[in-house]
């Protein structure tokens, strides 16, 4: 990998652009370029103070024969490249893309503005009289931004090579989109340290895909990484020089060429040039989706196919199979790009399955997950013969067992990674990841991967037995019994004793891996003794919420802020709930979700500390005849955008998914300015991030569970349909159940269907407040969010991120929607909080002021 530039990076490229250059052919227009030829209409420049609308009455569409469509706002002076608004769906386009297309007659997306918040037909693009540039969407909101304010700019222009440009009185440039990158380089263009290219999720979706490659600069070369916690590099290509903080490099792409350069010295004296063979008239470089870096030429000779792939820069040097997600997560890949999952020493007792059958590169995930509550289940795997696409050496010099074990000693490695450093395998060195990528199958004989997993085959004891006569016949034999059973008396003392002793050490040395796993939370403050919460919350007498986890109080700490200490007392369960809320949010933190402050762990006791929310949960502020004042509606989009962006936080933001799995107003807080926070994580579930889905008890609160709660195998798509629920009782002013009401109005979701089919919905909207009245409308067409929310079939609910999208009017609900909903079996389901059960109890942290 750190070979010399030439060697390293380009070895490939003539074998590509000679030999593979057909089957790399991926697009075609029946359009050939027209280069130089003027394009009416479409003007070079624009001043200050102009504004652009998307929409048919005021930009032109221009169509192609695989559906994609654009409205120039800008050309360059060579026609060969233009901006505007771009979309991939033709005529039934409903999201664009602000974006600069290279070839105008047959467009690739190079740039765009808002590849992650695409808008919609009615958008306006705005120079604004304050040097701005700025794109809203056609509800108003603010999409994207140059961030300029301040600056003098006269007007925006495209450069000949696809670069959009502020400028200011002296045509010089104030902005450019040269240095806020995507996933492409063109001709002239930089990629300075501190820049990325991230890919796009697929090449119909162009939001980046962030959880999985990207390529950058730093004082040492160029790096390609496989996005984890931290980044690993799967490419790397060094370059001479001292690492100074006066050096700066970039690595820019011209006229066919790909060259490294300090920033200090002049363009046409690089470190160190790659010649590409030959000088493409039109050509982009892009990181794929895949992790590649490929070269693209348009060809315009007769009949040729347009765009083609000449050249795939890091495969040559890295081989299919090291690339880090090319197998997914814990695949193999082996032969001819080839995967599999590994295997079990054990006969019939796999450990690992694909993510998705058809797919094998999709990876494959653990029958049985991960737990760092049972570590002394914690076993491996052997997969001999492999290499592994980086290697950090963690513990250097040792025998494969102390590897092993460190391992074992660390619940957060999920591999032992050995590689011998003698030929008699005596000793070599240790790497010890915490996620892991795709391995590869090779011909050697001193690396070997140890897989870690979760192994609960349980230990069969052999049963004991006394012989014994059955019928004495003399005093002898009857002494004999006797004593016998004087023995046996004896020597059951003796077991139960020591079973007793057994018992109480092994509890000991549970207690201290608990003690010993909570000093490891990440990001967790030291502890509080039980002591000082005593002492905060007067000898626990200011008792603010009672249910079926035990007691809630308020206290004050010494320096005067106030807290709210939950005491877990009554589960039968008490430590699993308690670990998993550690481990849940120990280390993550967001504004809407309620901070857990510290912990206490004292002999029996389990104590939770959290941040005081002064205005209590929202159940005391959405049930009429519960609620201490009637949220105006404006409190109330507040409070529903505020839970969407904390599940979301929870599915889409944390190193592993943590599905909540008992969603309901008593678990959301509100602060003295009604910002909403997700609190109650004694139920919650950690998925990796690999898994698709994942199989555990049935938990959580009668009417709010999903359907697919059934069948015990679950996503964090049943975290969506409680939102649901949640989200109708905040629009209707009422509980999902209410048996105060009519009998046929006892469900709520019943009443939902009802008004769906008969158009009445506004008939549902809370009438106990007069400005939800008001602004029914939009009331109602919020419903439709909680209607996608609630479909039966989980695949067809959004996730928690389009949620926040369509709230905040970004994307639209989806139309084809499902409105028989189900609402009767899980009124009657009993439900276990942790694994005891339980009534239906609120979970109030802190009372409304």
């Amino acid at each position: 990998m750190s070979a010399p530039w030439i060697s390293s990076f380009f070895f490939s490229f003539f074998f590509f652009f000679s030999f593979n250059r057909r089957q790399f052919a991926i697009a075609s227009s029946s359009l050939p370029p027209s280069e130089g030829a003027p394009v009416y209409g479409i003007p070079t420049t624009a001043n200050r103070s102009t504004s652009w609308t998307n929409d048919e009455s005021s930009l032109s569409s221009i169509s192609f024969p695989d559906g994609s469509m654009y409205r120039a706002i800008l050309r360059d002076e060579t026609n060969s490249s233009i901006c505007g608004f771009f979309c991939i769906q033709g005529a039934s386009c409903t999201s664009y893309l602000f974006a600069i297309l290279l070839n105008r007659h047959d467009p690739v997306v190079i740039w765009s503005a808002n590849r992650d918040y695409p808008v919609r037909n009615g958008a306006i693009l705005n120079l604004t009289a304050t040097n701005e540039l700025i794109l809203y969407d056609v509800d108003g909101s603010k999409v994207w931004t140059t961030n300029t304010t301040g600056k003098s700019i006269a007007g925006v222009k495209l450069s000949d090579n696809g670069n959009l440009v502020l400028f200011d009185g002296d045509n010089s440039m104030i902005w450019q989109s040269f240095d806020h990158p995507t996933d492409c380089l063109v001709q002239g263009q930089k990629l300075f340290q501190g820049q990325k290219l991230i890919p796009s999720v697929s090449s119909t979706n162009w939001a980046a895909q962030k959880d999985s490659y990207s390529l950058q600069v730093t004082n040492k070369g160029l790096f390609a990484y496989v996005e984890s916690n931290p980044p690993l590099v799967y490419y790397r290509h060094l370059v001479n020089g001292t690492d100074t903080d006066k050096q700066t490099r970039y690595v820019e792409f011209f006229n066919g060429n790909l060259s490294f350069f300090n920033f200090s010295t002049e363009p046409s004296r690089p470190d160190s040039v790659i010649p590409i063979p030959q000088k493409f008239p039109l050509q982009y470089m892009k990181l794929m989706p895949n992790g590649h870096l490929t070269v693209f030429e348009y060809d315009s000779s007769v009949g040729s196919v347009g765009w083609m792939a000449v050249a795939d820069l890091l495969t040559g040097d890295l081989g299919e199979c090291f690339y880090p997600l090319v197998c997914g997560r814990n695949g193999i890949c082996s032969g001819n790009q080839e995967c599999s999952c590994p295997r079990s020493s054990f006969p019939g007792m796999d450990s690992f399955r694909a993510v998705n059958d058809s797919e094998p590169n999709m990876g494959c995930s653990q029958v049985t997950p991960l737990t760092c509550n049972a570590t002394q289940n914690h076993t491996f795997i052997e997969i001999k013969n492999v290499k592994y696409f980086t290697y950090t050496v963690d513990i250097e010099n040792v025998d494969l067992g102390t590897c092993t074990q460190a391992c074992l000693n660390n619940c957060s490695c999920k591999a032992a990674l050995f590689e011998y450093g003698d030929p008699s395998h005596s000793n070599g060195n240790c790497y010890l990841p915490t996620e892991l990528f795709t391995m590869t199958k090779v011909n050697v004989e001193n690396a070997i991967v140890y897989i870690k997993i979760q192994n609960e085959r349980s230990n069969t004891s052999a049963n004991l037995s006394q012989p014994h006569d059955s019928v004495p016949k003399t005093k002898n034999q009857v002494k004999t019994v006797v004593g016998s059973i004087i023995g046996s008396f004896v020597l059951l003392l003796i077991v139960v004793i020591g079973f007793t002793k057994l018992r109480d050490k092994k509890k000991k040395m549970n207690t201290q891996m608990e003690e010993e796993f909570l000093d490891q939370v990440p990001g967790m403050p030291t502890r509080f003794s039980y002591e000082e919460l005593k002492t905060a919350t007067g000898k626990f007498s200011k008792k603010l919420g009672e249910g079926g986890f035990g007691s809630v109080f308020e206290g004050t700490l010494r320096d005067g802020s106030m807290i709210v200490v939950k005491c877990l007392e009554s589960l039968v369960h008490v430590k699993k709930s308690f670990l998993a809320e550690v481990e849940s949010i120990g280390s993550i933190h967001h504004v809407n979700l309620v901070r857990l402050r510290e912990f206490c762990a004292w002999r029996s006791q389990r104590l939770l500390v959290y941040e005081f929310m002064s205005n209590g949960s929202l159940d005391q502020w959405i049930y009429h005849g519960d609620r201490k004042h009637v949220l105006k509606w404006d409190s109330r989009k507040k409070i529903i955008l505020d839970i969407s962006k904390g599940l979301a936080y929870l599915h889409e933001e944390c190193r592993q998914k943590i599905i909540h799995l008992d969603i309901k107003p008593q678990n959301i807080l509100l602060d003295v300015d009604f910002n909403a926070k997700v609190s109650d994580f004694g139920l919650s579930k950690l998925m990796d991030r690999d898994q698709s889905q994942v199989r555990t008890r049935m938990r959580g609160t009668p009417g709010y569970l999903a359907p697919e709660w059934l069948g015990s195998v679950i996503t964090e798509k049943v975290d969506v349909y409680s939102f649901g629920i949640v989200l109708l009782e905040i629009l209707c002013g009422r509980k999902n159940f209410d048996k105060s009401l009519p009998e046929e109005s006892w469900h709520l979701l019943r009443v939902f269907e009802r008004c769906w089919e008969h158009g009445t919905l506004l008939s549902i909207v809370d009438r106990y407040s007069e400005d939800m009245q008001i602004h029914g409308t939009e009331v109602v067409e919020t419903m439709k969010v909680a209607s996608w929310c609630l479909q039966t079939d989980f695949r067809k609910r959004p996730s928690m991120s389009v949620v926040i999208k369509v709230l905040t009017g970004v994307i639209n609900v989806e139309s084809n929607l499902d409105y028989k909903f189900s609402y009767t079996s899980q009124q009657k389901t009993t439900v276990k909080h942790g694994e005891s059960s339980l009534p239906l109890s609120p979970s109030i942290l802190s009372g409304p002021s």
